[in-house]
């Protein structure tokens, strides 16, 4: 008995390594994106201060709804809405796909398109920013160097590595600098810093993935509540909303 014992203690170290691998695989997703977020955060803050404003994690509350975005940047040039991505393998997509894919050898993935996510993030903006008028919002969508990007769209959709200067790429003056500081003090005003809160919004994502899903399973299109049908396209069959064309979406 005391041999066992003298043998746990010893490999106490395996142990640990074993503990610290369980709760790495269990909370994988959210370190990468942690570490992913965190990584464009060091390269914003090396932007020039006099002419960005940088606020990281980002949460606002529009009507009884909650949207968190990973990085905004004020600039007398727009206003930069960043959305970060940490994935590995091929990422294939289109501007107006409802979804993307993430190829990794022959395992297939679905991924929201980002660049919609994004826009609904912009939409949050405006809503809480409606005093002022005519504010260029410039969408970036970033993914690290993990990522094999095959993506066909007219916005910014760059790597992690470029988003500098992607950023510095604009140069047109679009906002004083006097709207520049009242709209950077405004968003730092409405953030939403509530631990509570923000495990929330967290949880609401999380159902309404969960709905999606059951309503696609069961042919009911998550988008406008009509059937999902199986039909012909040009690269053969799919499925897709009973309502096209006033509804587009397609299950991919």
């Amino acid at each position: 008995m005391a041999a066992i014992i003298y043998l746990v203690v010893s490999l106490w170290y395996v142990w640990v390594l074993m503990i610290f691998l369980f709760i790495f695989r269990l909370f994988s997703p959210k370190i990468k994106g942690y570490l992913g977020e965190k990584s464009v955060s060091n390269k914003l803050s090396k932007l020039d201060p006099s002419k960005y404003k940088v606020i990281n994690n980002l949460m606002l509350k529009v009507d009884s709804k909650t949207t968190q975005i990973d990085h905004i940047v004020v600039s007398n040039y727009g206003i930069f809405v960043i959305e970060t991505k940490n994935y590995k393998g091929w990422i294939i997509g289109n501007e107006n796909d409802e979804y993307w894919k993430q190829v990794i050898y022959k395992r297939k993935e679905k991924l929201y398109n980002p660049i919609k996510q994004n826009y609904g993030h912009i939409m949050a903006l405006k809503e809480v920013l409606n005093d002022f008028h005519n504010l260029n919002y410039i969408s970036i969508v970033t993914f690290t160097i993990n990522a094999d990007l095959k993506v066909n769209t007219k916005t910014d959709v760059t790597y992690t590595t470029k988003l500098i200067k992607t950023i510095e790429r604009y140069k047109d003056n679009s906002i004083s600098d006097n709207d520049k500081e009242e709209v950077y003090n405004k968003l730092l005003s409405l953030n939403v810093d509530n631990k509570d809160n923000r495990k929330t919004h967290v949880q609401a994502i999380n159902d309404n993935i969960k709905v999606k899903g059951i309503l696609m399973n069961n042919d009911i299109c998550p988008k406008c509540g009509g059937n999902l049908v199986n039909r012909k396209g040009k690269y053969g069959e799919f499925k897709g909303c009973s309502n096209f064309p006033k509804c587009r979406f397609i299950v991919k």
